[in-house]
């Protein structure tokens, strides 16, 4: 058998990623974090790219709410109470059962949870508990003391100055700039450093760098349990309800502020380039940020059981836009409301049931399932079975098991272990 060499022409086709599509890719992945990492990157490798720290003032709106309700209680109404979830209650009743109090103490424990708001802080005041449980104010106090340790630090606090000194102290950098600044929140409010310096005593760079550092705290360390709460960090959109209904905007100061180098000269052209990558993913982010908002407003006015079926697919066609940009859009975005920061992410969800069904969300029915259990009868806490028959009642189509998947998925106990200490079944 002989063999013989041939030379043959063929056509195939490959996508590659050019060093161009590489970092438009990367840009609009990016959270603002991440951008801000990949211009420093830039501007220390290219001259003509200059960057310039966004003024202090303009993180204000990510605290917008928890300024105005400062040195008062917070003004979630019962609405909103009863929608947290029972994550955070679950997260401190477990805390307290781990401390091994004694009964008077756990009683007091208890009490001082259950005036817990959605926000981490003390919807009570130990004067009211104390009168409540039929005890001294002090040893209320010390009980409160002992709750105000719990992680994350701030919860239990009954201003926002005080859960912002919480977690000072807890992170041992009480400086006297930092408490400065927590004990005038309203020039803080108002972004008048200047003033902040000449009251404090010391140079505005020192303010400056203060101000860095409060903004890293969460003003409601609460609502981080809510399954729908991104982290706390500055949010890529900010979302606020005017005359006209809902407003979506780039949060400004959570990115640098670009320019290119004036005049010609090397590096000139990778300069604008690199601008016009920020600009494409801020305005791509935007849209994208408003046409999800704009099916959401129900859930941004009531909470969490109000998210209606999405789908990336839904809102890429209503865009013009492929569902694989939509996703990368929306990877690590977050968007600051009234009610804390949230995922974009999370407010995707499946519908739920089949043919005929009401048309209801997944996460709408995990929110609901936890406004049921919040709101239950502690001596006698519904089953899977009875969350499945109220959850049906309201048109939700929802077998026992998918039930008890999502209250293990939102650590929810079984029925067994929500029952309050002390109360037998009647």
């Amino acid at each position: 058998m002989s063999t013989r060499q041939r030379i043959g022409v063929t056509t195939r086709q490959r996508l590659s990623l050019t060093a161009g599509l590489h970092a438009s890719i990367r840009v609009l992945k990016a959270d603002a974090a991440g951008l801000t990492r990949y211009l420093e990157e830039q501007a220390a490798e290219n001259p003509a790219l200059m960057l310039r720290p966004a003024a202090a003032g303009e993180w204000l709106p990510r605290w917008d709410g928890a300024l105005r309700g400062s040195g008062e209680a917070s003004g979630e109404s019962l609405e909103q109470v009863e929608g947290a979830g029972p994550s955070l209650m679950a997260h401190v009743s477990g805390w307290i059962a781990r401390q091994r109090l004694p009964a008077e103490d756990q009683r007091i424990a208890l009490a001082l949870t259950e005036g817990l708001e959605p926000s981490g802080w003390l919807g009570v005041t130990p004067e009211a508990v104390a009168a409540e449980l039929g005890v001294p104010v002090v040893r209320v106090s010390l009980v409160l003391a002992k709750l105000q340790r719990i992680e994350p630090a701030g919860l239990f606090a009954r201003s926002l100055a005080d859960c912002l000194r919480l977690q000072v102290e807890a992170e041992g950098m009480a400086d006297p700039v930092l408490l400065g600044l927590i004990a005038n929140l309203d020039l803080v409010a108002a972004g008048d450093v200047g003033r902040l310096a000449r009251k404090l005593g010391v140079a505005e760079g020192e303010v400056q760098a203060a101000l860095r550092r409060l903004r890293q705290m969460n003003p409601k360390p609460g609502a981080q349990f809510d399954m729908q709460a991104a982290p706390v960090r500055e949010p890529d959109l900010i979302a606020r309800k005017g005359m006209e209904g809902w407003m979506v905007s780039l949060n400004r100061s959570s990115l640098p502020e670009i320019s290119v180098k004036p005049g010609r000269g090397e590096g000139q052209g990778a300069a604008r380039a690199v601008l016009r990558l920020v600009e494409a993913r801020n305005e791509t982010l935007l849209r994208v940020g408003r046409e999800i908002l704009r099916r959401q407003e129900a859930a941004l006015d009531h909470g969490a059981s109000r998210l209606v079926p999405m789908t990336m697919a839904d809102v890429g066609a209503a865009l013009d836009l492929h569902e694989s940009t939509v996703s990368r859009v929306v990877a690590g975005t977050s968007v600051d409301t009234p009610k804390g920061p949230l995922w974009l992410r999370a407010l995707f969800s499946g519908a739920m049931g089949g043919e005929g069904a009401p048309d209801i969300s997944a996460a709408a029915l995990r929110a609901r399932l936890a406004e049921m259990v919040a709101a239950e009868d502690r001596t006698r806490p519904l089953s899977d079975e009875a969350l499945v028959v109220a959850l049906q009642a309201e048109g939700g189509v929802v077998a026992r098991r998918t039930v008890s998947k999502y209250r293990e998925m939102m650590g929810i106990p079984p029925a067994r272990l929500r029952r309050a200490p002390g109360k037998r079944r009647r």
